[in-house]
């Protein structure tokens, strides 16, 4: 049997190379065919990925269980909302403790909206923020040090009076040149040492240059409010998984709270995701455009190929008369045709997935999305070239089997 295989591929190469412009343009719509789908799915998943990484860092694969504890009514005063209490810092580490879904939890809290800040004879208006935060909330928040470095962990536990200075408050209370790192400023009569300055994160998004972070320890210790609220902040390793991150985060909360089932959530839950979701759907219908011409495009091919191997019948009748008279049977002369017809579609498959992984590659590369080889889409491409060259080869190869070999000595 694999005598016979490596035979038929051997006539299949002759048979190219006989009709070499034929095949050429055989192959060269089969080669453009599987080179769109698959340059531009691979593309695609560079841009998810690209995307998915800086939708990432806005904050994207985030969500928050909250309780601001107020609802502002159209048209009426704020009024606090009489179901909701605050959340305390001890269910939010009951949270994170019994939480396991794959991902980063943090804890948060602001523990004053109208802070005046001080380093020397400099101080900044009353009007910033102070957050106490542990020492995942600047990688879940996606925020970045601009200078320094961020809270340890074992500051975060032990309540270390340190601190990080938003762009605008380093800027108002210090010199341009001036180094801040180990610096001593003042919250209230409360020192804290400066280990590092807030990235900024520009215009579009909400400002941090406002506002300082210290350890949530140190803020429950020295900036005390009633009823402290808190915030937990979950980071999902993957984005996708998001909603069912979302529906296990709440269930366990709603046992943090010591809710029943017949009651409903006295906390938010609140999603960050939503654009990227609407951009990933859209990038699902490009995805299926593309196999759809791929598709009518293999197609065609198909279509010129299969009228490329009656011709070639047609120019080999004699042959197959010879083939006959020495006792090729009727299989073996399917075999042969059917070969040929797999052999050329395969050749061009092959070409068009190794220019289309390069092209959405090279995509990719503008968008520092990394290399990325879609395993699935290019066994997809050569299993549907296969059956390509199946169908298009097997009529010429039934009609050349059915040849009478009588006839065929005759034709001229």
């Amino acid at each position: 049997m694999n005598v016979m295989i490596r035979e038929n591929v051997k006539l299949a190469f002759r048979s190219i190379r006989a009709n070499v412009l034929r095949t050429a343009l055989t192959l060269l719509i089969i080669m453009v065919g599987i080179m769109a789908l698959v340059g531009i799915l691979t593309s695609t998943e560079s841009i998810k990925t690209s995307m998915v990484e800086n939708f990432r860092v806005m904050g994207s694969n985030t969500f928050v269980l909250r309780n601001e504890g107020v609802l502002r009514q159209r048209g009426g005063p704020r009024k606090r909302k009489p179901q909701q209490a605050v959340i305390s810092l001890s269910q939010s580490r009951t949270f994170k403790d019994r939480y396991r879904f794959p991902s980063v939890v943090s804890i948060a809290c602001r523990a004053d909206d109208a802070a005046v800040i001080r380093y020397r004879n400099k101080k900044t208006n009353p009007n910033v923020r102070v957050f106490g935060v542990d020492e995942n909330y600047l990688a879940v928040a996606g925020q970045s040090i601009a200078e320094g470095r961020n809270i340890s962990r074992i500051e975060a536990e032990q309540g270390t009076d340190v601190i990080l200075l938003g762009k605008d408050v380093r800027n108002r209370i210090f010199g341009r040149y001036d180094s801040v790192i180990n610096q001593s400023v003042a919250i209230g009569s409360k020192k804290f040492r400066v280990i590092g300055v807030l990235g900024s994160k520009g215009a579009s998004q909400v400002s941090t240059d406002n506002q300082v972070m210290i350890p949530l320890m140190s803020a429950g210790r020295n900036l005390p409010e009633p009823e402290q609220n808190h915030t937990i902040n979950v980071m999902v390793s993957d984005p996708e998984e998001i909603n069912r991150a979302v529906e296990e985060a709440r269930g366990i909360f709603r046992g943090v709270r010591g809710l029943r089932v017949s009651q409903e959530d006295n906390f938010d839950v609140s999603k960050s995701d939503r654009l990227s979701e609407q951009i990933i759907e859209q990038l699902s219908y490009v995805k299926y455009a593309t196999i759809v011409i791929g598709i009518l495009t293999l197609l065609g091919a198909g279509i010129g190929l299969m009228n490329i191997m009656l011709v070639s019948v047609n120019e080999r009748t004699r042959e197959i008369g010879i083939s006959k008279a020495l006792g090729a049977s009727k299989r073996a002369i399917r075999m042969q045709f059917l070969t040929e017809s797999i052999t050329i579609c395969m050749l061009g498959g092959i070409m068009g997935i190794v220019l289309g992984v390069l092209m959405g590659n090279l995509v990719g590369m503008f968008l520092n999305a990394g290399f990325i080889m879609p395993w699935g889409w290019v066994i997809g491409g050569l299993v549907f070239t296969f059956i390509v060259g199946l169908g298009a080869g097997l009529y010429p190869a039934i009609m050349a089997s059915e040849l009478d070999p009588v006839e065929a000595l005759r034709y001229e």
